[in-house]
Parts: C-alpha cells; sequence; structure tokens
C-alpha cells in the first residue's frame, strides 16, 4: 500500500500557512514557524513529503540523524545545496558552517524574498539534545531574518514532551511557532485506504492504530484473521516491531514505567490492580509512573461521569496499537522468532470478542461526542461513562453537558459489539435500570444503543459501524 490516504485537515492547515507567508510578504514579517509532533510512525514525515510535493514551492527537506552536531550540520548543508532553493548552490562556493548560528544564517542569505518558501527540519528532538546552543540559534535567525522572509519553517519531532516543551515559557521559541499534532489515520481513512466496511474499518483501527507503515501491508480487502495470519510469521513485520521501538523510544531508562505501561496493557485499570500486576510497586511509586505515562499521553485517567464527584480513576492506554501490542503482541514475540506465530494467533482469537468489546469503547465514546449534535441531545458537549467500586452499576454510554461532574445528564447508552445477536429488548431492560441508578437521571433520559449488528428494537435509537464511521472525516 503506497497510496496516500486522508490527511485532508493537515494538508489544508499546511497549504494556508504557506498562502499567509505570500499574502502577508509586505507586512515586514509574513514569515511563520509550525511546530509538527505525533507518535513515531504516525506518518508526520509522510504528510510533509506530501505537502511539499503538491505545493509546487522552493523548498529544503533535512531529517537530522542524532549522530553528532558535526554530523548533522553537515547534513543540513547537503539538504541545502541539494534542494530546489533557487540560490541553494551559493553554498559550494562557501566555508561549510561550523555552527547552526552559522548555519541558519547563511539559510536566510539565499531564502527567495519575493516568493514563498519552505524549510523542513525533521527529528528536532536530535539537534536539542546534542546542541544546548540550537534553541537560540533558531530563535535568533527567526526574529532577525526568517520571519521577515516568505517563509514556512516547519520542526517535526516524535519525542512528544519535547516538542511540546519547545514553545513553553521560559525556553528560547517561546510563542515563535503554532503547534500541530499528527495524529492517527482515523477509521474512516483506515477503511478507505484498505477498502474494508465499516465494521471492519473498525477492527482494522483497533489492531492497527491507523499507524501508516502497519497499514501498508494490509492486503487490500483483506480480513483481520487473514491479515494476522500473514504478519505474526514475520519477526520484521511493523505491526510486531514498531511497540518495541515505541516503548524504548518513549522510556530509554524508565524501567518502572514501562512496568506499569504493561500492567495496563494486560488488562489492569484501577491503582491497586495496576500496582499488584506491576510486582506489588509501592503507591508513590506508582504515583510518579503514572503521572509520566499521562503527560506523556501514554495512558488516559478517566474518572466516572455523573451529577456526583468520584475519585474512582480508571486508566487505559490511550494508543488504540499499543493497547493492541501490549496485550497480544508483545508477550508472543519470542513464539513468533521461533516460527509459532500460531499460537499467538491462537491466544488472539480466543481472547479477541472480549478484548475487543472493551478497547472499543473509548473509539465508540469519542466516535459519538463527534456525532453529537446529529444523534445526542443539545447540550451534550462531554461523552464518558459511569462505574462505581464494585461495577454494579457499569454503564459504557453517558453524555452530558459538561464533565466529569455533569450538571445534566443528557443521554445513557450500551455499547454491544458482537460478530452475532442484535441489541435485544433484554439488553434494553439491562440498560434502563442502570440509568435508574446513575446519578443525575430521571425516567425521561433519553436511552441509545450502540451495536455491532443493529437492533432488533425499531423504536430504539441506535448507533451501527456505519454510522459511527461518519463521524471521521476523510
Amino acid at each position: 500500500m503506497t497510496t496516500f490516504v486522508g490527511r485532508a485537515r493537515e494538508l489544508k492547515l499546511l497549504a494556508d500557512l504557506v498562502t499567509t507567508v505570500s499574502s502577508e510578504s509586505r507586512t515586514g514579517r509574513p514569515g511563520r514557524a509550525l511546530l509538527l509532533r505525533g507518535r513515531r510512525r504516525v506518518g508526520k514525515s509522510r504528510l510533509v513529503d506530501e505537502f511539499v510535493e503538491r505545493a509546487d514551492t522552493p523548498y529544503v527537506y533535512f531529517t537530522a540523524i542524532g549522530g553528532s552536531r558535526t554530523q548533522d550540520l553537515a547534513g543540513f548543508t547537503e539538504a541545502v545545496i541539494g534542494s530546489s532553493l533557487p540560490r541553494a548552490q551559493i553554498l559550494r562556493d562557501l566555508t561549510a558552517p561550523q555552527t547552526w548560528d552559522a548555519a541558519l544564517t547563511l539559510l536566510g542569505q539565499i531564502l527567495p524574498t519575493d516568493s514563498p518558501s519552505v524549510v523542513v527540519m525533521d527529528e528536532m528532538p536530535y539537534l536539542v539534545r546534542e546542541d544546548p546552543t540550537f534553541e537560540g540559534a533558531l530563535q535568533k535567525a527567526f526574529d532577525r531574518t526568517l520571519s521577515r522572509l516568505p517563509v514556512l519553517l516547519i520542526l517535526i519531532g516524535s519525542d512528544m514532551g519535547m516538542m511540546e516543551a519547545l514553545n513553553t515559557y521560559g525556553r528560547p521559541f517561546y510563542q515563535r511557532g503554532t503547534d500541530l499534532v499528527v495524529p492517527p489515520l482515523n477509521p474512516a481513512e483506515v477503511g478507505a485506504m484498505l477498502d474494508l466496511s465499516p465494521t471492519d474499518a473498525f477492527d482494522a483501527f483497533l489492531v492497527t492504530g491507523g499507524l501508516p507503515l502497519v497499514l501498508q501491508e494490509w492486503p487490500q480487502g483483506a480480513g483481520l484473521w487473514e491479515y494476522l495470519a500473514q504478519v505474526l510469521e514475520r519477526p520484521t513485520s511493523p505491526l510486531l516491531v514498531s511497540g518495541e521501538r515505541v516503548v524504548a523510544a518513549e522510556f530509554p531508562t524508565e524501567a518502572l514505567a514501562q512496568q506499569v505501561l504493561a500492567a495496563i496493557g494486560n488488562g489492569e485499570r484501577t491503582f491497586s490492580l495496576i500496582a499488584r500486576d506491576a510486582g506489588g510497586m509501592s503507591s508513590a511509586t506508582l504515583t510518579r509512573a503514572l503521572t509520566m505515562l499521562v503527560s506523556r499521553q501514554m495512558v488516559a485517567a478517566e474518572l466516572p461521569l455523573s451529577t456526583q464527584p468520584s475519585k474512582l480513576t480508571r486508566y487505559r492506554i490511550s494508543d488504540p496499537y499499543l493497547r493492541f501490542w501490549l496485550a497480544f503482541v508483545r508477550t508472543g514475540i519470542p513464539a513468533i522468532e521461533r516460527g509459532r506465530g500460531d499460537l499467538v494467533l491462537e491466544n488472539i482469537r480466543s481472547r479477541w470478542t472480549d478484548w475487543r468489546g472493551r478497547a472499543v469503547e473509548p473509539v465508540v465514546r469519542e466516535s459519538l461526542w463527534r456525532l453529537a449534535d446529529d444523534r445526542l441531545p443539545s447540550d451534550s458537549n462531554v461523552v464518558g461513562s459511569y462505574w462505581t467500586r464494585t461495577n454494579d452499576p457499569e454503564i459504557d454510554i453517558v453524555a452530558a453537558d459538561r464533565g466529569p461532574i455533569a450538571g445534566r445528564v443528557t443521554a445513557v447508552g450500551s455499547i454491544k459489539w458482537h460478530d452475532e445477536a442484535p441489541f435485544d429488548v433484554r439488553d434494553l431492560a439491562r440498560l434502563a435500570h442502570h440509568r435508574d441508578r446513575l446519578p443525575g437521571t430521571d425516567p425521561d433520559t433519553p436511552l441509545i444503543a450502540i451495536s455491532r449488528t443493529g437492533t432488533s428494537l425499531p423504536d430504539l435509537a441506535t448507533l451501527t459501524p456505519s454510522d459511527l464511521i461518519t463521524a471521521w472525516p476523510l
């Protein structure tokens, strides 16, 4: 799979920024900077590649390798000389710069002054780590030169925390750039890329997380089990190796954070059960690890949504791909490496229905939130869930005017994501009983069903995968 699919919103934003630097060239400071971040393998570089190819604008694309400052300075100079910038060849006759201050100054001298151009610096965190003066040099170049030129400076990085910190108070580049987070491909984009039905597209999204590199080895139109049977026989498959690389890149030295991540990936959701699964970790140590994981957006911490306050926090893996990888692939890699991917596939089959039923819940809730204006009562501004300490009741869908403490609960729903057996009268009776025990509801609070196979109740408001997929833009 090599066709570029989706990213319409991001491509339009980038094109609009080029239009801005061109139209404001007479204002004195038309230059713009964009800090583009996203998890590894989410397709950041591919997105910018596609953009500069479509833009028909002179550009230079430099990717740091993280070896040393000297190596990356040399690589930057070579990238500029080999670029489509009109005056790039001037650098051939000049002494190679030995500092980033000198390199960025030279760049400013050869950029066009009367037409737009694009400068891309990929793997920014490498440059920040290997040279403590880089951020200051970038700020100086932008303030004195680049902001005065019709240039779009795109800074790309996978270290989410570092990229976000670059634009925070106290850092040299503070308030000089606009932040853009590149998400994975959404379920609709996954379905379009693989030519899958909405039902199968959600399954593919839960396994791949919408990561383009992982999706590229999914045969066009193939079902889930055909795909898994193929990739679980290949130890080098991106489905297998991407998880290891993500964890190693995010937590190169934090072994305790990895333990906690694994415990949540095993299905534990509460503080005490995570501590037990992580080897009896102390409360203070677990709190620090969870704080780190939440701050890096690897783990989501959620509270029950109702009109009453609660401290019953639950934790889940934020990224769908990593959720699947931790649950099934991480412990199965040794078997795959010795040629027994069939054992891993059998394990996935035996647990798939239960695992998928829980894993799809946050995806369904976000889909429903995106459809709120069309499918939910007015003032449904948040969509969450509800549980008690004993999980009686446990409600999949709670829509409300605000959260986590609602002023008004606007709707209550249930998710039934089975291959057979549509949402029936027993499911409805159970949902109504649970609604009556949810703080902030009354007998008139609307009920909704989200079902993989529809419903046998014609008067019940029901959403199927075909309805949910429309929440996501292509």
